[in-house]
C-alpha cells in the first residue's frame, strides 16, 4: 500500500446523474486538476481505478464534486458511498498542501534515535493526530501533539517524537 495514499471518502451523492461528494485531507481547496484516475481499494493491496470525467470545488475546503466514468446515475453512485478515495504517491505530492497533516504520509518516524516505522495512515483528532505505523510487524498508533513531537524535517522526511514510557511495549 506504499504506492497508495488515501486522501478522503465518498460521503455523499450529488444530482441524478451520479456526481459525488468527496471529502478530502489534502489540506487546501483544489479541484484535482490534471488528475486522471482515483482508486478505490477492492480487496486488501488491490486498487481498482476510476477514471475522472469532472471535478467542481465546493464551498468548503475540504470537499469537490467528482464525477467518475461509470457512476451515470444516483443509484451507481450509492455504491460507492463512504468508499476511501486513494491517489498514487506521485499524485499525492502534487495535490497535498505541505502544511497539511496529511503530508506525513510516507515519513519515518523516529524515537530516541530509533527508526520505529513509516506513517501509512494519520487520524485527525480535536487534539491531537494519531499516525498509524507498522511497529514490529503490528499497527501503532503514535500521538502526535505539542508533547510528543520534537520536530519534523520535511527534507529528509523524517517525524521526530518523544514518546511516553512504555507506549510502544503495548503492541508487542
Amino acid at each position: 500500500m506504499s504506492q497508495y495514499f488515501k486522501i478522503g471518502k465518498i460521503v455523499a451523492t450529488w444530482h441524478y446523474k451520479g456526481h459525488l461528494v468527496l471529502k478530502h485531507s489534502l489540506g487546501k481547496k483544489t479541484t484535482l486538476k490534471g488528475l486522471e484516475a482515483v482508486f478505490i481499494e477492492d480487496k486488501s493491496d488491490s486498487f481498482f481505478p476510476f477514471f475522472i470525467q469532472e471535478t467542481k470545488a465546493r464551498k468548503n475546503v475540504d470537499e469537490l464534486l467528482l464525477k467518475l466514468e461509470g457512476t451515470d446515475s444516483l443509484e451507481d453512485g450509492k455504491k460507492l458511498l463512504n468508499k476511501d478515495i486513494w491517489v498514487s504517491e506521485i499524485d499525492f505530492k502534487k495535490f497535498a498542501a505541505k502544511t497539511a497533516p496529511i503530508s506525513l504520509l510516507g515519513f519515518s518516524m523516529i524515537h530516541e534515535g530509533e527508526a520505529i516505522g513509516d506513517v501509512i495512515e494519520v487520524i485527525e483528532q480535536p487534539h491531537q493526530l494519531l499516525c498509524s505505523i507498522l511497529y514490529k510487524g503490528k499497527e501503532a498508533l503514535i500521538p502526535i501533539h505539542e508533547e510528543t513531537l520534537e520536530k519534523i524535517d520535511m527534507k529528509n522526511r523524517k517525524v521526530f517524537v518523544k514518546l511516553p514510557d512504555g507506549l510502544l511495549d503495548i503492541y508487542l
